[in-house]
């Protein structure tokens, strides 16, 4: 198993924290490991699954290692955490349910119906949902799909779905079910801050991270993310109430919409005839994130509560098992209600104790350090903060309601972190001083000082090999001893990266199916947002878009400002070009795969005024960078 070359040790006062740990839970249940493996089928035979073009996209042999002792560089809880979702196969969840675990951050859940099989959330990416199709199919037979289902608007739900149906299965009748929004949210997301999200995924998953007692265990989750590129089959059948009943090769399903929980668009099913709840990523074994590090709108704790409750009403007395797009299934009526309940609770303690406290008038920072969940709470190893944590979700809910600003005047105009890194260092008697201070931090095991303290040396002075080996060996000591599996992956990704450079983004979602759901309200949008504004403070540039399928829309970019509509405010304005095209046509102008220059000639455009002003309004727009730092300046 390759390890972190440069990877050291745990220190002493790590090392004891994580022993006490053992002493504080209990370890010796083991009833979920039992309910991990509950149903287990079989598992494939080729540990590492590759994409069509023969890529390695997933290693299911990567975290054998997690079957050993927990080392002192690792989260015992963590640890049992990965451990247990690092368990792989087909799982029989009831009679004609199934779920293919561990192929990917997600689960892939099949229903079997009377010709074939319903597939509900097809995985990151086509390979790995390839490679779990195949599994089941080895073992319950060649059925075709006659359904498919996205749970929600994330793309690890929907991102594999090239894998198991074809634009062709579609357009001959086989169902896509999707929650109401799912479209606009799933390609907003993923195209607005794209970018952003992506690179700092890279932190959060730490897929590039080497798998090992040093180094990446998990997500907490999942294990990580798949690294190929995502798909998306637009949906056919919209879900747009709670109680609508759909009927799919005669699957029954009734549906729960619930917006504004984990994702934007999402929904929970039950399958009156299994008695099987299907609870999406609103429940699941572990305390999920408000704000996902990565950057996401920020989720409503109260709303997500509520649901919870709702969702116990509606299915809990006709439900003997409630499953997820992650981690592994509740048995039992009394244990699925239990599950619920404790769930929802909670949400609504985080939410209505943060809440109580900022009416005290403390800040997000001193909230998320007296922050405590009740002793029931944290006996559950459901609640634990694997992925979401409360410290930052406490931050989340402040943000939700007061934004990033604490109050404190001070805090209002403060330096950006370059200069104020210099005039930290210069106050506090130069780089040196800093860091022979902080290495008695250090000694002192105060981790969380000396990541701080030296940060302002290294983004004073990038170059410093002494400060950013030492910022490095503070923020592994916190990734070993954190018990959430996103935090440890940041932590040992920004010590990767200050020793070794940056690794860039693993996983992209802006792929040519996600960029072919926008609307063209949305691709006009995703130009604006690359609009170099300085540099367009001077232009002027009008261009009218005549299309048969629609109405004509006027862009213009003023003030260094890129607009467009189809009403009569921007077509007052005389063109500098108009042209006409098919939409298609259009589509592939703004996605800059056909160029202005592409357009002269081109059969069924016709172009009037300067040619030219479309390119120089392009020439306008900035790149996007994926590889963009973080750790350093």
């Amino acid at each position: 198993m390759p390890e972190t070359t440069d990877a050291k040790a745990a220190e002493a006062g790590i090392a004891e924290a994580n022993r006490a740990v053992r002493q504080r839970f209990p370890f010796g249940d083991e009833h979920d490991l039992e309910d991990v493996r509950r149903g287990f089928v079989g598992t494939a035979r080729e540990s590492v699954i590759r994409n069509a073009e023969g890529r390695a996209v997933w290693d299911l042999g990567a975290y054998g290692f997690l079957e050993g002792e927990c080392p002192e560089t690792a989260n015992p809880s963590l640890w049992r955490q990965s451990r247990l979702c690092s368990e792989h196969g087909l799982f029989e969840v009831t009679e004609g349910i199934y779920q293919v675990r561990g192929f990917d951050l997600s689960n892939m859940t099949i229903v079997e119906g009377e010709r074939g099989i319903l597939v509900v959330d097809p995985l990151l990416c086509a390979g790995t949902a390839a490679a779990a199709l195949a599994l089941y199919r080895a073992h319950r037979g060649e059925r075709p799909v006659t359904g498919v289902l996205y749970t929600h608007s994330h793309v690890d739900h929907f991102g594999g779905v090239r894998g198991v149906v074809t634009d062709e299965d579609v357009a001959g009748g086989v169902p896509v079910l999707a929650p109401q929004g799912f479209l606009a949210h799933a390609a907003s997301e993923n195209v607005y801050a794209g970018t952003a999200m992506e690179r700092r995924a890279a932190y959060m998953y730490g897929a590039a991270l080497p798998k090992g007692e040093r180094g990446q265990i998990g997500a907490g989750l999942g294990q990580t993310t798949s690294t190929d590129a995502v798909g998306l089959i637009p949906p056919t059948v919209d879900i747009a109430r709670t109680g609508q009943e759909e009927t799919v090769d005669g699957i029954r399903m009734v549906f729960q919409l619930t917006p504004g929980t984990e994702a934007p668009a999402e929904m929970n099913i039950h399958f009156p005839d299994r008695a099987a709840l299907c609870m999406a990523e609103n429940a699941t074994h572990n305390l999920h994130n408000l704000l996902t590090l990565r950057g996401a709108e920020v989720r409503d704790p109260r709303v997500w509560a509520r649901c919870l409750s709702e969702a116990a009403d509606l299915f809990a007395d006709s439900s003997d098992v409630a499953f997820a797009s992650h981690h592994w299934p509740v048995w039992g009526r009394e244990k699925v209600v239990e599950f619920l309940a404790a769930q929802r609770d909670l949400y609504a303690y985080l939410h209505d104790q943060t809440l109580r406290m900022l009416n005290q008038g403390l800040t997000a920072l001193e909230i998320a350090e007296r922050m405590e969940l009740p002793p029931a709470l944290e006996r559950a190893w459901h609640t634990h903060g694997y992925y979401g944590s409360v410290s930052h979700n406490t931050k989340a809910i402040y943000q939700r309601y007061l934004g990033w600003f604490d109050g404190n005047p001070a805090h209002l105009w403060e330096h950006p972190p370059v200069e104020s890194a210099k005039r930290y260092v210069e106050f506090m008697g130069g780089a040196d001083e800093v860091l022979r201070r902080a290495r008695g931090s250090f000694a002192d095991g105060d981790y969380r000082w000396v990541a701080q303290v030296v940060g302002h040396v290294v983004f004073a002075d990038p170059n410093n090999a002494e400060a950013r080996e030492l910022q490095a060996d503070a923020l592994e000591q916190l990734g070993y001893g954190s018990e959430n599996g996103t935090w440890r992956n940041f932590f040992l990704m920004g010590a990767y990266e200050l020793r070794n450079g940056p690794v860039g983004t693993p996983t992209v979602t802006a792929s040519p199916d996600m960029l072919a759901a926008l609307t063209l309200d949305q691709l006009f949008d995703s130009l604006a947002i690359r609009v170099d504004g300085p540099r367009s403070w001077d232009a002027d540039i009008t261009v009218r878009w005549n299309f048969t399928a629609g109405k004509p829309v006027t862009m213009r970019l003023r003030n260094g400002v890129l607009v467009h509509g189809t009403g009569t405010a921007l077509s007052v304005a005389e063109a500098d070009v108009e042209i006409s095209l098919a939409e298609a046509d259009l589509r592939a102008v703004l996605l800059g795969t056909v160029s202005p220059a592409d357009l002269v000639g081109r059969p069924g455009v016709e172009i009037i005024g300067e040619a030219g002003k479309l390119t120089e309004l392009l020439g306008h727009l900035d790149c996007p960078d994926p590889d963009f730092a973080i750790i350093t300046p």
